[in-house]
């Protein structure tokens, strides 16, 4: 998983990795050859007094010392430029696919897993394949050229390598192996500890205003235990590796030692040659040492891949069309024909049956009791959702025909929670057009009812907006939104319980302005407030996902006794002030 996942990435950064490969064969084999000019300085210039063959074999090995260090020096740094360039374009990668999903695969997913996959993910891949560039051909070149080093050096004690390297692979190997499924815990932990973080953020007044800090603390401290108790379980497993690595080294060590030492008493080796043994056998074990930090490193980064190709590798519900029809210019008339909708796995569908026509000029209300399917229609026009039986039509084609750039052009959407971004009033109005002038965002907030408040807001439009519009209230989010859809002049709004916060005479106000700005375009309003639609040029009463009524206000009164129903559970004096 881990490998297909780089290796589908590599491709641009080939050159680099050959050139790290060639660099890494160069370190390699120069500290390979440090050892055997050393012995060879011992045994036949030390022994001998030969103080200009010192010098000579003295300055080869400066020469040599210089290039593994220049070699490894480049090794270093193109293997981090190359891994952190192969991070970024996973992370851009992942932030389109996450961001050409529709609402079914972001909701599978979950914002906090797709944040977490993002970030810690590519991190423990970028990690690994900084490691693996930087010993990938060192570490088996290491292992291969020390052990022929070492047999010419002496090959009585070759049997101490036979025996040191496969006792540290099992011993490495048996760890490992019991550390991958906590690896996955820890990944899952994190993602718990991500989730219950972001919900307590963004819901803080919610949690302060019913005194539930108490419970939240207990809720976020048994998610934070478990990923400590899982760490803290894969730190047991790791440390317990390098005092096995350290045991097996030293005990190597002193066997060479002491085996050795019989060896140069009786004539079999020179000193030189045991101390280049020893060398070759360090290098050994301690790129067998290397080995398992990369090894130890791969689980949790092969856990980690193959979370992020799930992502990768998952389609969105909402696709384009290979062969788009253009929409017609002018307005629009938006119709639904025999819409049928059900989430996955759902037993029951949301939306049965659902016809309506939206045309320009006209304002088309849906109403009907929570739950009713009003939010889930209005997804399905802009195909945030696509319907599972039935069709979606605007301007007479069926939007699944539209590419989505050209549908979502036309559409001005509302959601019921108005989200903001970081910025100014000025950017966030601008999200709508961004080459809109002052005078048209004046003009919007006019519409909105936004400009006086906006007006009092130091600074005007360059007022600063915090993250999701804390810093406003929620009535006030909500008018910035809609003077943001109001600022892209669309031929389709869609309002979704976009008037809920507002006070009943402002969403009074709000209508009035409406009506002559948007009148060459198709008005779809979802509301819960019989006075936010109580002048619509057509309403529809949605009951458990069924149309039961249709008309003007009147007409339902006396026709639909879901609709007088709803009518007669809200105050009078709402509609009275309508």
């Amino acid at each position: 998983m881990l490998w297909r996942l780089i290796r589908a990435h590599l491709g641009p950064y080939a050159g680099a990795v050959a050139a790290v490969a060639l660099m890494q064969l160069i370190a390699t084999a120069s500290s390979l050859y440090l050892p055997n000019l050393n012995a060879d300085i011992i045994d036949n210039g030390v022994a001998t007094g030969n103080t200009t063959y010192i010098l000579h074999r003295g300055a080869v090995m400066l020469a040599v010392a210089v290039v593994n260090v220049l070699a490894t020096v480049v090794v270093a740094r193109t293997a981090s430029s190359t891994s952190s360039g192969i991070a970024r374009d996973l992370r851009r990668e992942l932030f389109d696919r996450v961001t050409g999903f529709s609402s079914q695969e972001v909701s599978r997913f979950g914002a906090p897993t797709l944040i977490s996959r993002n970030t810690n993910d590519v991190q423990q891949v970028q990690l690994v394949l900084n490691m693996g560039l930087m010993f990938m051909a060192s570490i088996p070149i290491m292992m291969v050229g020390g052990v022929i080093m070492a047999l010419h050096e002496d090959v009585g004690l070759s049997w101490l390598v036979a025996v040191a390297v496969p006792l540290l692979g099992v011993v490495v190997g048996a760890i490992v192996t019991r550390m991958l499924p906590w690896f996955r815990r820890m990944q899952t932990s994190i993602d718990n500890v991500n989730r219950i973080l972001r919900e307590q953020i963004t819901g803080i007044r919610v949690v302060r205003a019913f005194v539930r800090e108490d419970h939240e603390e207990a809720r976020f401290d048994d998610a934070n235990v478990t990923y400590t108790d899982t760490a803290v379980a894969v730190g047991k497993l790791f440390s317990m590796v390098f005092p096995l690595v350290m045991l097996v080294f030293n005990a190597a060590s002193v066997a060479v030692l002491w085996f050795g030492a019989k060896r140069v008493d009786s004539g079999e080796m020179q000193i030189g040659a045991l101390q280049a043994f020893m060398t070759y056998l360090a290098q050994i074990l301690m790129s067998v040492m290397m080995g398992t930090m990369m090894s130890m490193m791969i689980p949790r980064a092969s856990v980690s891949a193959g979370r992020i190709r799930e992502v990768l590798g998952t389609p969105s519900s909402v696709v384009d069309t290979p062969d788009p029809r253009p929409l017609p210019h002018g307005p629009l008339t938006v119709e639904l024909r025999d819409v049928d909708f059900s989430y996955p796995g759902a037993e029951q569908p949301v939306l049965q049956g659902i016809s309506l026509s939206a045309e320009p000029g006209r304002m088309t209300a849906v109403i009907g009791s929570t739950g009713a399917g009003k939010t889930t229609l209005i997804n399905l026009i802009p195909r945030l959702y696509d319907v599972t039986g039935g069709a979606v039509l605007i301007g007479g084609t069926d939007i699944r025909d539209v590419s989505l750039e050209d549908l979502w052009h036309r559409m001005g959407l509302i959601p019921q929670k108005p989200f903001l971004f970081t910025g100014t009033v000025a950017s966030n109005l601008r999200y709508g057009d961004p080459d809109a002038s002052d005078e048209r965002l004046w003009e919007a907030l006019r519409v909105a009812q936004a400009d006086d408040f906006v007006r009092a807001m130091s600074g005007g439009l360059d007022a600063p907006i915090a993250e999701g519009g804390t810093n406003v209230s929620g009535g006030q989010r909500q008018r910035l939104a809609i003077a943001r859809a109001l600022v892209r002049r669309p031929t389709v709004y869609l309002f979704d319980d976009a008037f809920s916060a507002l006070d009943v005479a402002t969403d009074a106000r709000l209508r009035s302005a409406l009506r002559p700005f948007t009148r060459d375009a198709a008005v779809i309003v979802v509301a819960q407030r019989v006075s936010t639609i109580i002048d619509a040029d057509h309403i529809i009463v949605l009951d458990a996902g069924r149309i039961v009524g249709s008309g003007r206000h009147t007409e339902l009164l006396e026709s639909c006794p879901t609709y007088a129903e709803i009518v007669a559970s809200q105050a009078p004096a709402e509609e009275e002030a309508a």
